[in-house]
């Protein structure tokens, strides 16, 4: 028996002797691995030679709801493969109300599945099932389309290229251009937890507005004095004019911060942020003032629906709507945006104007979204 096994056994040992994989005539796998006799002898591989590089020229992309955009990333070889290599592409998501910190092992972990491909083969998943896929324009180009964009598809996208044992990735951050603007119950003040702000928002056409929204918001002159949730579960408010009661005098501008609250008991008013509408925004012409009920049932008659708070701020902040008269909204609420501040239309800063919640009986004009 042993004899039979002498020659398997000496094609085993030429197989470890330095330059003994010569003997497979013409084989290649594309890469170039370093002589086992130049190891640590341990009996690792080492990887020499080519190196796989996954890159994006955009780190941080924004766009419009409703509209499409590219996340780009390109990967390529260095040096370059004489023959294209099997190569598998994930891009995953990590949303922007979870995004609290640079990108490490732990935030990998709560990242969403977008897409997986490999070759012509390919998966969407979630609410992005149907509304992604690559691009493919030039070889490596792996870039992630985004068609019909959700207020809520905002956050951190990792485009991720595995081959075989390497595996390289890189991140893009999704902004949607919009508007923050801060909003209270029909109760008043401080009447929301957590979770009826998410709702406050989302039924004004909106979503909870992200620390990076209210901060630039501050930035472009947000000034308001009450509390309020946001996306990542914090409490804050932004302050341009320090002032007795809202952090007081010796404060600098900033936001003001309550840190993490509790999601159910604690109760604070909400802050929104809405992108562009798809429709259109307009004040109706009506030979009389409306109450509540007459100002809905106008809109319905004109082919249209009564506007929303957050697709009211939208049409002002993105648009540029600009109309002196006050008009109910869907919440009961009564508003007008003005662009170009003028006398008697409010004070000399542009903003949307509000009248508060004035009683449901009361004679006014109405804004309609058709």
């Amino acid at each position: 028996m042993l004899s039979l096994l002498r020659p398997l056994l000496a094609v085993c040992m030429y197989l470890q002797l330095p330059g003994g994989q010569g003997w497979i005539s013409g084989y290649s796998n594309g890469f170039h691995y370093q002589d086992i006799s130049n190891g640590d002898g341990n009996g690792e591989i080492y990887f020499n030679g080519v190196r796989l590089h996954v890159e994006s020229p955009q780190l941080s992309v924004s766009a419009t709801r409703g509209s499409s955009v590219t996340l780009p990333c390109h990967y390529h070889y260095e040096p370059e493969l004489s023959a294209p290599r099997r190569t598998r592409v994930k891009w995953s998501w990590l949303p922007a109300n979870s995004i609290n910190a640079p990108a490490s092992p732990a935030a990998f972990a709560m990242e969403t599945e977008v897409m997986v491909a490999m070759g012509n083969r390919h998966r969407s998943y979630g609410s992005f099932r149907g509304r992604v896929r690559l691009r493919r324009a030039a070889p490596g180009d792996m870039s992630l389309v985004i068609n019909e964009l959700h207020l809520n598809d905002t956050g951190r996208y990792r485009c991720e290229v595995i081959d075989g044992l390497e595996d390289e990735s890189v991140t893009v951050e999704l902004e949607l251009r919009g508007v923050v603007f801060p909003y209270y119950s029909q109760k008043g003040r401080y009447h929301y937890n957590f979770r009826g702000a998410q709702q406050a928002c989302q039924d004004q056409d909106a979503t909870l507005a992200t620390f990076e929204q209210l901060f630039t918001a501050w930035e472009e002159g947000l000034d308001w004095c009450n509390a309020g949730w946001l996306a990542d579960g914090t409490v804050q408010y932004p302050i341009t004019v320090p002032r007795d009661g809202c952090g007081g005098v010796d404060l600098a501008p900033g936001l003001r911060s309550y840190g993490q609250r509790h999601r159910l008991l604690h109760r604070y008013d909400a802050f929104c942020f809405s992108a562009s509408v798809k429709g259109t925004v307009y004040f109706l012409k009506h030979p009389t003032r409306l109450n509540f009920t007459e100002a809905v049932q106008a809109c319905v008659s004109n082919g249209s629906q009564i506007a929303k708070v957050g697709q009211l701020y939208a049409a002002w902040s993105l648009l540029g709507l600009d109309r002196c008269d006050a008009g109910w909204l869907a919440d009961g609420s009564v508003r007008y945006p003005i662009t170009k501040a003028r006398a008697n239309c409010g004070p000399l800063e542009p903003g949307v104007r509000s009248f508060g919640f004035p009683p449901l009986h009361q004679k006014f004009g109405v804004y309609c979204y058709r």
